[in-house]
């Protein structure tokens, strides 16, 4: 199959003379990967929509349009053959035909360890980032001018000529909050820093390895019981309910049934195929559930809901309702630790940037060299960084780490935060993820650098940001069935991540996701609701509130061949009133072409 990509679909539009921009561009790709369509199927589904409607005019609002009329009902119901034929290869177009080799020569590997190599046959040698820069290396980047010229490392690389020739350098595509005026910059060393740490603290965070691939059946069906009791639980006291009916049970008058959306076999979720998995407490069955009487809803594989509804026969329940979900409180910092504070009204500069951080063409860091040259020049108060760092067909790790982004920043004055990837080929491939461990680091280098894991839940001076670099956005997007007027996908998804409490409701997860639920449970769950969630996608990049929470997605700093785009956010977080009641961080927010 053949990839998708927004030079393709232009390519299918001009075939037919249709004109159009990058934002029509990105809309239809992501419609593309959450249909799983290819670029010509798309614009022939639209130009007969065009047809049938007089001749339409491409824009944002008739492809809003298009989707609801003609995509969620024609590409919704897929065979379950076709999906996982179509998932398997679509993961592989996204992830591109290196990880397809890799996954081959894992897999050769594997076999070969059961069986005795034949006389004198080699295999590749191994590489990995165990071993420590050498004094010389470190003594040619003694000046971060150096890094100006990226080839300089990789003298035989040819660098990417599609992102050496890009447009829009420094455009703002993206804006939230009051920003006119707004000055972008940090507070250049002014103060003693930023507060920066882990929400749950070192003791309750995942800041060590731990051993995986160790989980049996059972404790993954005790993790997911516990979520439905514990949500079920919140939304009956907040709902006045006053019990739980069975979803099994037959019942001639209207009830309300506490369970877990599910699917009816191993194909994509429809409206005709959704399941009501209850939790032992409430029988532990499965019903098939009747949403034609439901105006508006949303629903995904793995989401704890509440319905009232009705099960006259005990083998459908109607549903008639659904319950909204209810997030969780936000952070409130203790008065007296306000008053102590130096400078509570001062506002500070956070940059979010998201690998890869090369372009697809190219081994060179050029991308990576021009967001240091950015933080260089804006220097915000915190960069966070989110993986991939580090590519399989990259092996230059320590490098990487050590001379462009440490050496680069110095005497900056900025935090750095580390979020790893489960596509960064020298980390561990299991979510939740461990944090980098960096062990030559200086003291000095130490002291502004911070290791965090895969979700996380970051306080940076009173103000609370989620972090998580797995892509639920899309993969969420592509389960996720709606039947609801008014709103936007992202908002729908961002919402149900809030009220479900976690940075990864889907269940079962995408086959590129493995999940330890025990960990998961320990660690993947928000302990409140951030002020700021930062969840980065293959996704068309925003900024935008959702239920008072500020959620980003900064794009990626290179999108294939050519530059992509990071995230600023200007944050002024006030003391509390008198009375001691919170008050709202103010957030400005740009997103920013590389």
């Amino acid at each position: 199959m053949a990839l998708v990509n927004a030079d393709r679909i232009k390519s299918e539009l001009n075939t037919f003379d249709i004109g159009c921009g990058d934002d029509i561009l990105d809309k239809m790709l992501e419609q593309c990967l959450c249909n799983r369509l290819q670029g010509h199927e798309i614009v022939l589904e639209w130009v007969a929509f065009s047809t049938t409607k007089g001749g339409l005019k491409l824009s944002l609002n008739t492809l809003e349009q298009f989707e609801h009329e003609v995509l969620n009902k024609k590409y919704k119901a897929k065979p379950a053959i076709a999906k996982r034929e179509e998932s398997h290869n679509r993961t592989r177009d996204i992830n591109s035909l290196h990880d397809l080799i890799k996954a081959e020569e894992e897999e050769e590997s594997l076999l070969d360890s059961y069986s005795t190599p034949a006389k004198g046959s080699q295999k590749r040698a191994l590489t990995t980032p165990e071993h420590p820069q050498s004094k010389r290396s470190a003594a040619l980047i003694a000046s971060p001018g150096l890094l100006m010229c990226s080839a300089s490392f990789f003298p035989s690389v040819t660098p990417s000529q599609k992102y050496s020739q890009r447009g829009g350098r420094g455009e703002v595509v993206s804006t939230f909050g009051a920003v006119q005026g707004t000055r972008w910059a940090g507070r250049k060393g002014q103060t003693n820093g930023v507060q920066l740490e882990l929400l749950e603290g070192s003791e309750d965070s995942l800041i060590n390895n731990y051993k995986y691939m160790f989980q049996r059946l059972r404790d993954v069906r005790n993790v997911l019981t516990e979520k439905i009791e514990e949500l079920g639980e919140e939304l009956r006291t907040n709902f006045n309910i006053e019990e739980f009916s069975p979803v099994s049970l037959p019942a001639q008058d209207s009830v309300i049934v506490l369970g877990q959306v599910c699917c009816d076999s191993n194909g994509k979720l429809n409206s005709q195929s959704v399941l009501l998995e209850a939790g032992p407490d409430q029988g532990g069955r499965q019903v098939p559930v009747d949403l034609s009487e439901l105006r508006d809803y949303s629903l995904f594989p793995g989401q704890v809901v509440v319905m009232e509804g009705m099960n006259t026969s005990g083998r459908k329940f109607v549903a008639s309702k659904l319950f909204e979900g209810v997030p969780l409180p936000f952070y409130s910092t203790p008065i007296k630790q306000e008053m102590d504070m130096d400078i509570p009204d001062e506002q500070f500069l956070v940059m979010v940037a998201c690998g890869p951080y090369t372009p697809s063409d190219g081994l060179t860091f050029d991308p990576l060299v021009d967001l240091i040259n950015v933080i260089a020049r804006d220097r915000p108060d915190v960069c966070i960084l989110l993986g991939p760092f580090v590519d399989s067909k990259h092996e230059q790790i320590e490098l990487f780490f050590n001379i462009y982004i440490v050496e680069g920043t110095k005497g900056v004055g900025c935090r750095l935060v580390f979020v790893p990837s489960q596509r960064d080929v020298h980390h561990h491939f299991i979510y939740p993820q461990p944090p980098f461990i960096l062990p030559d680091l200086s003291k000095d280098d130490a002291k502004r650098m911070t290791l965090v894991p895969d979700p996380c839940t970051l306080l940076i001076d009173g103000v609370t940001f989620g972090l998580t670099s797995t892509d639920i956005l899309f993969h969420m997007g592509a389960e996720e069935i709606s039947c609801a007027s008014g709103s936007d996908r992202f908002s729908r998804i961002l919402k149900h991540m809030l009220t479900q409490r976690n940075y990864y409701p889907l269940y079962p997860p995408v086959e590129e996701v493995n999940m330890d639920y025990e960990k998961f449970q320990g660690y993947g769950q928000m302990p409140l609701s951030p002020d700021v969630l930062i969840v980065p996608s293959e996704l068309r990049f925003f900024i935008k509130d959702v239920i008072g929470c500020v959620c980003v997605n900064p794009g990626r700093l290179t999108k294939g061949q050519v530059g992509g785009t990071y995230g600023r956010l200007l944050i002024q977080r006030s003391a509390p009133s008198i009375d001691g009641k919170r008050v709202s961080p103010c957030v400005a927010g740009q997103v920013v072409k590389i």
